[in-house]
């Protein structure tokens, strides 16, 4: 979690001092904004979260060989979002997602805390692109994510 947090704060500050109306603008049709990246990354925390909590419910035991995770900040493998972690098109506030990221965070945190590492390390759910991914794996996979989106942003942030 460690490195996630680190990444996390390397996110925001890459955003502060940017106002509301340059992060909802789209410098690039067909791409999204820099609050919908934001988003985005709040409703796949969230989604992430969610899966993890409801694995560690489950008697269903699927381990997972270690997958080379480290990949997801490579950009140049474009990946379709799943419809569910696809962000609004409304206009928000940085405070607004901030406040948004900072609940999902609190989640995952808690729910790392309170997770018995041997069953993270027994229980899986797939990957759209790296198949079955234990649930230890999708802890740092969360960060990695982010630092794909950070550059990202930092695209779009030179467009503006």
């Amino acid at each position: 979690m460690n490195q996630n947090e680190k990444t996390r704060e390397e996110l925001l500050n890459a955003v502060n001092g940017l106002s509301d109306e340059q992060l909802n603008a789209h410098p690039e049709e067909g791409r999204w904004s820099i609050i919908q990246v934001l988003d985005h990354l709040y409703l796949m925390e969230r989604a992430i979260t969610k899966s993890i909590t409801d694995k560690l419910q489950s008697d269903e035991k699927v381990p997972a060989a270690d997958k080379p995770i480290e990949l997801t900040v490579n950009r140049e493998v474009k990946v379709e979002a799943p419809s569910y972690v696809v962000p609004s098109e409304s206009f928000q506030t940085l405070q607004e997602v901030k406040d948004k990221l900072a609940e999902s965070r609190a989640a995952l945190v808690q729910l790392v805390d309170s997770a018995d590492e041997k069953d993270l390390e027994e229980k899986s759910f797939p990957h759209p692109l790296f198949k079955d991914l234990s649930l230890k794996q999708w802890i740092p996979f969360v960060g990695l994510h982010e630092k794909r989106h950070l550059l990202q942003i930092e695209e779009l942030k030179s467009k503006l």
